[in-house]
């Protein structure tokens, strides 16, 4: 059984089991999650689609760690004007557990 979940501005593709990094998320580390925006669930060839969510359907996760991207380096130049411009950005994260998924 899979989801479609959103969460961040983004979607995800998620089993049971899976962790992944997600936009950054309040809570403890340890603590539970519920993610009720699910776009889409699959099991099987039985697949159910939401308009544009489905309603009743949540995926269950646990918090695995909370942390910071590598460094994303910006550098900006204007060749023979003596302009240069350094920026650094760490983007934060949230890892975590796919406990289940219910339609």
């Amino acid at each position: 059984m899979y989801a479609v979940i959103k969460t961040g501005g983004k979607q995800y593709r998620v089993v049971e089991g899976e962790t992944l990094k997600v936009e950054s998320i309040d809570g403890d580390v340890g603590g539970a999650i519920v993610l009720d925006k699910v776009l889409m669930v699959g099991n099987g060839d039985k697949v159910s689609v939401g308009k544009p969510l489905l309603s009743g359907a949540t995926v269950k996760a646990t918090i695995v760690s909370n942390g910071r991207h590598d460094k994303v380096t910006i550098f900006k130049m204007r060749r023979r004007k003596h302009y240069q411009k350094h920026q650094g950005h760490r983007q934060n994260y949230t890892e975590i557990r796919i406990d289940g998924i219910s339609a």
